[in-house]
């Protein structure tokens, strides 16, 4: 090639290349998270975590940077936020909110919008208020089912002794409980049916002897017990909404009996954490839950102080 044959390579790529950058779209922060960041993983979440995913960031992200160019973030200024929030909300909320910005500039980058990840070293400050995570002793799980009447009773054993997540139990259909399991394939959500969270959570959850005679109790005063009725049907025979039935039914009398702090998670906490008081096996408690080891041990499950104190006597015991 003979220098100038060169040159006119050369002037073709510059040219080229100023023609990309003319181009190229100039993002706001707001902009890419609406058209860009949200469309993609929209078809990932569920819908669930689609609507609490999409309120944390519209509120706490886009509202704070919805006109700022998405090539004008330092880390220092995402890490002042995440340590405004800190006083303010708690740690899964800011711990959310780190995620969600790693994410965000995660496609800028691959999109070639901004060259570095400024999110990519935040941590989650300290001083974020960590919930305590509470659970229920077995006095108090018997004074649980004591107050409650026979559906709500049951939808709380299938809650506590079944470790059943409340949009999977009021998904069950009459076919899906047998003499010895809930063939768990499906959730509702805000009155939608969905396909459980995770691929653990298809499952068939074991039902203990009790449960199975509760059901059989509760599927002989329904009205309409074919296979494919809903086993804890609404007035118009859809599946009965967790929110109504908590505030109405479970929630009322609860709080008369001073347990106001138990919900659906404290439930499903209280199962982890009774069951690895018993001792049964990690993995069994895990695969009955529909997750993994990992989470049903260091998320729901609260060793109690009498199970530690056990076994620092029986560590005493030992070394005497």
């Amino acid at each position: 090639m003979t220098k100038g044959r060169a040159r006119e390579e050369v002037a073709k790529i510059v040219a080229a290349e100023r023609a990309k950058l003319e181009t190229k779209r100039y993002w706001r922060f707001g902009d890419f998270v609406k058209d860009v960041y949200l469309p993609f993983y929209r078809r990932k979440w569920k819908l669930s975590t689609r609507g609490s995913n999409e309120n944390r960031i519209g509120i706490h992200l886009v509202e704070r940077f919805h006109d700022r160019d998405i090539t004008g973030f330092a880390r220092d200024v995402l890490q002042d936020l995440l340590d405004l929030k800190a006083s303010e909300f708690s740690f899964s909320t800011v711990d959310h909110l780190r995620w969600d910005l790693k994410q965000i500039f995660d496609i800028a980058v691959s999109e070639g919008h901004v060259e570095r990840n400024p999110a990519l070293l935040l941590f989650t400050p300290r001083t974020a208020i960590r919930a305590e995570r509470r659970v229920m002793n077995i006095e108090q799980v018997q004074i649980c089912f004591s107050v409650l009447a026979q559906r709500e009773r049951l939808i709380a054993k299938l809650a506590i002794i079944g470790g059943i997540w409340p949009g999977e139990i009021f998904a069950l259909t009459w076919g899906r409980l047998s003499a010895s399991f809930a063939d768990i394939r499906q959730r509702v959500y805000r009155g939608v049916i969905d396909t459980p969270k995770t691929s653990l959570s298809v499952r068939r959850a074991a039902l203990s002897e009790g449960l199975v005679v509760e059901i059989e109790a509760w599927r002989a005063v329904s009205v309409d017990t074919d296979d494919k009725a809903w086993a804890f049907p609404s007035e118009q025979m859809t599946p009965l909404r967790m929110e109504n039935v908590w505030r109405r039914n479970i929630g009322p009398r609860l709080d008369a009996v001073g347990l106001d702090w138990v919900n659906f998670q404290v439930m499903r906490r209280t199962h982890s954490s009774l069951m690895g008081d018993l001792g049964v096996e990690r993995k069994l408690v895990a695969d009955q839950c529909g997750h993994s080891v990992d989470v049903s041990e260091n998320v729901y499950r609260q060793s109690s102080v009498d199970s530690s104190r056990e076994a620092m006597n029986r560590l005493e015991q030992a070394l005497a």
